[in-house]
Order: structure tokens, then C-alpha cells, then sequence
């Protein structure tokens, strides 16, 4: 698909709440088609939604999958570079089990709005959780309410544990999908992030081969929606927020946790180590040879962890 196919701000402006349940426009169907968000193979059995709020400084579009007869609700957190058209095999995965689905891009990635993959604070990121659990809410999406979150979006969601305690909506499970604490070579990270903050905004992105499957690099590399650099703002707010989530207290949920053995994005040892020392005794799935973009990993590896979550949540 062409980038000049549809105009993300174009499309994103003409967006009301889902709340109203507005018919999906003509660009808003060709981006659902061609990213696979409409799950044709459904047909008329799921309601598929499209719409924006506004969190702070940032217009947030928001996307809705709605079965039938929910049994549950997953929220679902995206990665960093990523965007909601990247996810249809876990939604996919969610509405088989009759859970509803929702979720959005986050500031500064795929539809939303925001300078491109940049935040200059963690914190904002909670905002627009806590914004998603209140539009679920007027929207009467039905309990428990299970969280999903894939590297940052699992960071999002260990942050909303381990900071909200007993305030938290999520009821349900949280699920962990090759979570963020600490990034790979974290050390030379944070010191060319100190070297090169003063000098540049920015550096290029380079594209790494975070799956074992084969079409899924080729794809990212024509994805209109993917952010080409990488800001040194966000490397900034990734330093505290790393602090931040280190010195957290601990807490008694017992998150569900899916981690590859073949990640070289994430320094997953460590994290391991930090997310069993915070919670509960985590109940660990460790795929052999699987790598960091689990949402997009081979078949096989997908149908391994979508069994254990199946099998931990009661699905069908």
C-alpha cells in the first residue's frame, strides 16, 4: 500500500468517540482491510469501531472489537514503533475466546498524534490508560477486565501495578508479552543517550529482525505508520522510568509472562529477575528460539502461548 493511500491526520480529525458508535468512513475501512483489522473472516458476528479522544496534549485514537456475547474485556497495549495494525493475531486470538477488545495507539505512534515515537515523560503513557479504562466504562465493557501488553506496552502495564495497588480496574489477568524493563546493552544505551542529548534529537532507526518470520521485517520496512528515528527524548524518559519501576514496592498480582529466548531487544534475564522480585510469583511461559515481536512471531509459537494464556484465563 502506497503512504498516500489514506492521510493519517485526515483520518484521525474526521474521528468521533467511540462512544457514538459512528460508521466506519471509506479511509477508515481501506486502513482496517489492509492492516487486517477488520478480520474478515468474521464477517458480521463482531463490531468493529473506530474512534479518538483527546488525553492531555494528545488526540488518541482508539479501536473496539465487540463479539456478540463478551465474556471479557482485554485492553491491549502496544510496543514501541508499533501502532494497533500490527496486533490483528492477538485480537483475533481474543475474540475467539468471546473477550471484547480495546485498544489505541499511543501518543506519537501510528494514528495518534504527537511528535513520532516520542514522549518526554512515562507518565503520559499512564494517562492515556487510565483514559482508556474510562471510555471502557462509559461504554459498559463487560468484567473482568484483562490487560495486554506487548514490550512498552508491557512496561505500561507493570508500571499501572505496580503503582495503583488495590485502584486498579483490572480485575482479570495481566499479560506480559516480552516486557520492557531494561533494554538490551542498557549500559551503552544510557551512555550515548548522555553523549550524543546535548548534539542531536535524534538518531536513524535501524530495522531488526524481531521475529522469526519472514514477511514480517519486509513488512515493517513498507509500513507507512513506522517512526524512521529514534528520539533521544524518549531514551530520556525511558532512563527514569527504568528508576522509577526499579525502586517501585512490591506487589501481590501474579502477572502472566511470555518471554523468547532468542529476544535480543530487551535484556530479558534481568527483567525476569526484576518482575519476580515485584510480584508474586509470575507465571513464566519461555519460548525456545522466539524472538523480541512476539505479537508477530511464527504460527507455532504464537498457538504455544496463546494456549497458556487460554489456559490461565478460563478461555474456551
Amino acid at each position: 500500500m502506497p503512504p498516500a493511500a489514506f492521510d493519517p491526520e485526515a483520518l484521525r480529525t474526521r474521528l468521533k468517540p467511540l462512544l457514538e458508535r459512528s460508521s466506519l468512513s471509506s479511509q477508515a475501512r481501506y486502513y482496517q482491510q489492509f492492516y487486517g483489522l477488520d478480520l474478515a473472516h468474521r464477517g458480521d458476528t463482531v463490531e468493529r469501531l473506530l474512534g479518538q479522544m483527546r488525553v492531555g496534549a494528545f488526540d488518541i485514537v482508539t479501536q473496539l472489537w465487540l463479539p456478540a456475547r463478551p465474556v471479557a474485556t482485554v485492553f491491549l497495549l502496544h510496543g514501541f514503533y508499533d501502532h494497533m495494525g500490527l496486533y490483528r493475531h492477538v485480537i483475533d486470538w481474543a475474540l475467539e475466546q468471546h473477550f471484547a477488545v480495546i485498544a489505541c495507539d499511543l501518543p506519537g505512534h501510528g494514528l495518534s498524534s504527537g511528535p513520532r515515537a516520542s514522549i518526554d515523560d512515562f507518565a503520559h503513557y499512564q494517562q492515556v490508560l487510565h483514559a482508556l479504562f474510562a471510555e471502557a466504562e462509559q461504554l459498559q465493557l463487560p468484567q473482568p477486565w484483562h490487560l495486554c501488553g506487548q514490550s512498552t506496552g508491557g512496561a505500561i502495564a507493570i508500571d499501572h501495578l505496580l503503582h495503583c495497588g488495590s485502584d486498579t480496574p483490572i480485575g482479570g489477568q495481566t499479560i506480559l508479552l516480552a516486557p520492557l524493563v531494561r533494554p538490551r546493552a542498557w549500559g551503552w544505551s544510557k551512555l550515548s543517550y548522555r553523549l550524543l542529548k546535548p548534539f542531536v534529537s535524534g538518531i536513524d532507526r535501524r530495522f531488526s529482525e524481531n521475529s522469526n518470520d519472514p514477511a514480517f521485517m519486509p513488512f515493517l520496512q513498507a509500513d507507512p505508520l513506522q517512526p524512521l528515528r529514534l528520539p533521544t527524548a524518549w531514551v530520556g524518559a525511558l532512563v527514569k522510568w527504568v528508576e522509577r519501576i526499579e525502586a517501585a514496592p512490591v506487589c501481590h498480582r501474579s502477572p502472566l509472562i511470555v518471554q523468547g529466548d532468542a529476544d535480543m531487544t530487551v535484556d530479558w534475564q534481568h527483567n525476569l529477575k526484576v518482575l519476580s522480585s515485584k510480584f508474586d510469583q509470575p507465571r513464566v511461559l519461555m519460548l525456545a528460539k522466539a524472538k523480541h515481536h512476539l505479537a508477530n512471531e511464527l504460527p507455532q509459537f504464537r498457538e504455544e502461548y496463546f494456549r497458556f494464556l487460554g489456559d490461565a484465563l478460563g478461555g474456551r
